[in-house]
């Protein structure tokens, strides 16, 4: 059997292919082994520096006024005249008149009434004397006595006829000056339900009026944030000297506005269905009537963000929110670049900033960025300008591939 010189070629190119092959692999120099080193993560701090703070609170709710009543008609009668200023939204000054009713009635029961009053005088003088004469006869033993006791009862009747006459006056008299509605303070008209013509009953709202003197604004906060802001106890009013600050704002008119007022009054009870409780700020002069008064008007009914400013804390650390841990924790970075767990005592925190009281010393640098897995003594690489920080390099799981 013959074989083939391709078949014999082919077979001894791959031959001394695997020797060569075999050749470079036994010929190769040898590379050392190394372990590789794990990932240390950057991670952001910053540094801890005790400061004076005021507490503030921050909270929010509408602007209402602090009165608020009907214009109600005490007599009965057609409305004969109406105020300009008696229209919604118009301003009025306290007595000013709003509102007539025809009073012709009312002054012809005026004069009835004097003249009942001039018939009773009249009849109280004649039954005095005749009483005071048959006192003189019955001493004299000319009168008898019945005469005396008629005499008697005769001055007794005209005597509380003529009060009766009196009151029926006094009540005249009032009768016909309510004919005329003044305003009881100075303020606005919120709606009217009257118009000239119109025939009103005794007892019948006309109108719904606010003082504007000044506003209130019932404000809700926290419990707990009541440790931080002087509020005035329950019942209790205090000047504005040294009542608690509290700054409004809200966008009126297209603008951004803020408004200054103080905490008037708290309401001492706790909401049980939002476990809060209310405080009443106030503004004075809201819509800004009087003369030197700089803010711009702050209409009833606005809702408004408020921000109450509390008490003074002396020499403590403010830290981001980010920084605490579970079970009041921080990580401070030591001068090895080590992580170490601080318990500390947290005096306050919201959503953005942390108050430390105790377990931080000034200058040590707080772990800000978020740790999975932190471990007791971690190798980290600190950085405070969190604008160097790559965004995928940042707190960077130890073991990871950097």
């Amino acid at each position: 059997m013959k074989v083939r010189p391709q078949l014999l070629f082919s077979l001894g190119v791959l031959l001394i292919g695997i020797l060569g092959a075999v050749l470079l692999v036994a010929t190769a120099p040898e590379t050392p082994q190394q372990k590789p080193e794990p990932a240390v993560p950057l991670i952001r701090t910053v540094a801890a520096e005790t400061r004076d703070v005021q507490m503030r609170v921050s909270t929010h709710g509408t602007v209402e006024p602090r009165t608020e009543s009907d214009l109600v008609s005490e007599v009965s009668g057609r409305v004969l005249w109406i105020s300009p200023a008696l229209v919604e939204g118009g301003f009025f000054e306290q007595d000013e008149p709003l509102l007539r009713v025809e009073p012709l009635d009312y002054e012809t029961a005026l004069e009835r009434a004097r003249a009942q009053l001039a018939r009773a005088e009249s009849e109280a003088a004649l039954t005095a004397r005749d009483a005071a004469r048959q006192e003189e006869l019955a001493k004299q033993s000319v009168a008898s006595a019945a005469r005396l006791d008629d005499a008697r009862n005769r001055a007794r009747a005209a005597a509380a006829a003529l009060r009766e006459a009196r009151a029926a006056l006094a009540q005249a008299e009032r009768d016909l000056t309510r004919t005329e509605l003044r305003a009881p303070f100075a303020g606005r008209v919120r709606t009217v339900q009257v118009d000239v013509g119109q025939f009103v009953s005794r007892g019948t709202p006309l109108a719904r009026l606010y003082a504007t003197d000044w506003a209130e604004i019932r404000l809700p906060i926290p419990d707990a944030d009541l440790a931080w802001i002087d509020v005035p106890r329950a019942g209790a009013v205090r000047g504005e000297a040294d009542a608690p600050p509290v700054i409004l704002r809200a966008s009126y008119a297209g603008e951004p506005r803020e408004w200054r007022g103080h905490v008037e009054r708290s309401e001492g009870e706790i909401d049980p269905r939002s476990r809060m409780v209310h405080v009443v700020a106030r503004i004075e002069d809201p819509y800004a009537r009087l003369p030197g008064t700089e803010h711009s008007p702050l209409p009833v009914g606005l809702f408004v963000d408020a921000e109450i400013l509390g008490r003074r804390i002396d020499d403590v650390i403010v830290l981001p929110r980010s920084a605490l841990r579970t079970g009041d924790q921080v990580l401070v970075v030591d001068g090895e670049h080590r992580l170490r767990f601080r318990n500390v005592t947290v005096l306050r925190r919201d959503q953005e900033e942390v108050l430390i009281r105790s377990g931080l010393t000034a200058g040590e640098q707080v772990n800000i960025s978020a740790l999975e897995t932190p471990v007791e003594g971690m190798h980290v690489r600190p950085v405070t300008d969190a604008d160097s920080i790559p965004a995928t390099a940042e707190a960077t799981p130890p073991g990871a591939s950097s």
